[in-house]
């Protein structure tokens, strides 16, 4: 009969010192990520329900903080502002696709136009913030450039103080540097698309769009699902280009800066705390919808798929049934 090992030589043995070692590192993660994001989370929910600043007397008020989130205008016309860097995410997207395209097939130089594309998003926020900030000052950069192309100075609009083109002009900031990321990820999902499948394709007659629509598209439905959250999500967030390139002036405040202002300046830390929970109900729902509406244009198209897959085999086997009569006709 086998001896009955005790607590202490279990725990000696290759079997205890495994479970040990699994326990371990799998605490520590927990541990670190229950103190530095779920604990201060909690802290910040309990905030968002009292008139309070960092120091000093706090006064419990129940939901009015998140009332006055919807009340004020710098906090809602703040929020309206995330519309123009949706947009701008769509142009990165439709661009970042058709790049990765066009760069996932064996091209002359194009390993070298990839590492040009994707460094803007290696590059600190700050940086990029300071390098745009000198780039749209009246007559720097970017006006030398348009004047060198025919334009004179003076019918240049004034990109950083203009409320008709400023925000427009922040928001090509955050797709110069952020497109290129949503290309690097796209050309992964593009190569691990098998090749027989263009080969295929092309003995059908199918040319290279009917092969980016219907074999491209389809292989890579979730890395675009994944890079559109990321995108939307992220335009509803969006911080760097306004706080350091504007600070916030001439109408470009988005939200996230308001809630700076308001947080920092003001302190006003039960208001901010409220406007924070907001933006990450919007945000939620936001990644919902948008997983609710992928589900059913895929599987809209997949069901096409479907439909005329079974067309053309029906298609096939009629051609089929009338050359063995055919045969069958010659025979007698």
């Amino acid at each position: 009969m086998k001896k009955k090992r005790t607590l202490g030589e279990w725990a000696r043995s290759r079997d205890g010192q495994k479970l040990f070692v699994i326990v371990t590192f799998m605490i520590v993660p927990l541990v670190l990520l229950f103190v530095f994001t779920y604990l201060p989370f909690g802290e910040m929910f309990g905030y968002s329900f009292f008139n309070m600043k960092y120091t000093g007397a706090r006064k419990f008020v129940g939901l009015k903080n998140y009332a006055k989130v919807f009340q004020r205008d710098d906090c809602f016309k703040a929020l309206k502002l995330s519309l123009y860097y949706m947009v701008g995410s769509v142009v990165q997207l439709a661009l970042a696709l058709y790049l990765a395209t066009v760069l996932s097939f064996k091209i002359k130089g194009g390993s070298l136009f990839k590492g040009f594309m994707f460094f803007p998003y290696l590059i600190n926020g700050i940086a990029i913030g300071f390098i745009f900030k000198f780039f749209y000052t009246r007559g720097f950069v970017f006006d030398s450039v348009l004047q060198w192309c025919g334009f004179e100075l003076e019918n240049l609009p004034y990109w950083l103080k203009d409320q008709r083109i400023n925000n427009w002009s922040l928001v090509g900031t955050s797709v110069w540097r952020y497109f290129g990321q949503n290309m690097v990820l796209f050309i992964g999902a593009i190569m691990s698309v098998d090749s027989d499948l263009y080969e295929a394709a092309m003995l059908d007659g199918a040319n290279k769009f009917q092969q980016f629509r219907y074999i491209i598209l389809p292989s890579i439905k979730t890395i675009i699902t994944l890079n559109v959250i990321l995108s939307i999500t992220g335009s509803l967030s969006a911080f760097e280009p306004p706080y350091v390139i504007t600070s916030g002036a001439n109408g470009t405040g988005t939200y996230f800066v308001v809630m700076h202002e308001i947080a920092h300046t003001q302190q006003k830390v039960g208001l901010a705390s409220a406007m924070a929970i907001v933006l990450l109900a919007i945000i939620l729902a936001a990644t919902g919808l948008q997983k609710l509406f992928f589900k059913y244009v895929f599987r809209s198209a997949e069901d096409e798929d479907i439909h005329a897959g079974r067309k053309r085999e029906k298609k096939l086997a009629g051609i089929k049934a009338k050359q063995l009569r055919a045969k069958k006709g010659g025979r007698l």
